[in-house]
């Protein structure tokens, strides 16, 4: 909805103020039966409403895909399983699946231009999935982002040989299992903000990524932020928005 063109008719007396706030709360929002789909939410947060896939059948991802693409706006849906996406593209051939990240992406308007720069690092392989859903969400949101995989202190040798690459970030994403040391050592070694991503890999005091976690929380490196385990999503939503604050 042109709000603007609206308020002008309100304006030139053409359509009520009555009328017009029907038109607009109208246009917030689709409901669906199951699920309300929040379609104002692109003009109030910078980004649309995303799709969490577990739980969810693939007929109802379909369906809030049909509201969000019939607004003119683009559709990410995240843990998607390969059962789902192949659900998804019959309906939508253009859908796109991530297979690393879990995602499925359909996009029926540009993506932002990549403005900025968000670097996404992980201390092991296996933390890749969860970088990867953080890396994607950033990039959806109009970051410029680059990836530095396999930098735990392990072997810290690995991560100082980046050093250059790490203090040309504007945000720093640092996805890390087993004790979660990284954000706290790459923290004492740049000036920017870092959202620490705890994952769920590890053995088993590792508590399925309490350890982590609790690690991150007590880091004594200034300027961490903590989202919770395996929170990809959340942690690309943060960084983007450092990165890149949307106007007012």
């Amino acid at each position: 909805m042109n709000l603007e063109a609206l308020l002008g008719q309100v304006s030139a007396g053409s359509l009520t103020p009555e009328h017009a706030l029907k038109l607009i709360r109208a246009s917030a929002e689709t409901d669906i039966g199951f699920a309300h789909v929040d379609l104002h939410r692109l003009h109030r947060r910078g980004f649309p409403e995303v799709i969490y896939c577990p739980g969810k059948t693939s007929d109802q991802i379909i369906a809030i895909m049909k509201s969000l693409s019939g607004a003119a706006q683009n559709s990410f849906a995240t843990r998607a399983s390969p059962d789902q996406f192949t659900a998804i593209h019959r309906v939508f051939p253009s859908a796109v699946y991530h297979a690393v990240a879990r995602a499925i992406t359909l996009d029926v308007t540009p993506l932002p231009p990549p403005q900025g720069q968000v670097l996404v690092m992980t201390a092991g392989t296996s933390d890749i999935p969860v970088a990867e859903e953080a890396a994607l969400t950033a990039e959806r949101l109009g970051a410029h982002v680059s990836r530095l995989f396999d930098v735990g202190v392990a072997g810290l040798h690995r991560l100082l040989t980046h050093l250059d690459e790490l203090k040309k970030a504007r945000v720093i994403i640092a996805v890390a299992g087993m004790e979660g040391a990284l954000p706290s050592v790459v923290g004492g070694l740049v000036n920017v903000p870092i959202v620490a991503v705890p994952t769920s890999i590890g053995y088993g005091a590792h508590l399925q990524g309490w350890t982590p976690l609790l690690a991150m929380l007590n880091s004594c490196s200034p300027g961490i932020s903590v989202v919770n385990i395996d929170n990809g999503f959340g942690a690309g939503v943060c960084a983007a928005l450092i990165n890149h604050p949307p106007s007012s």
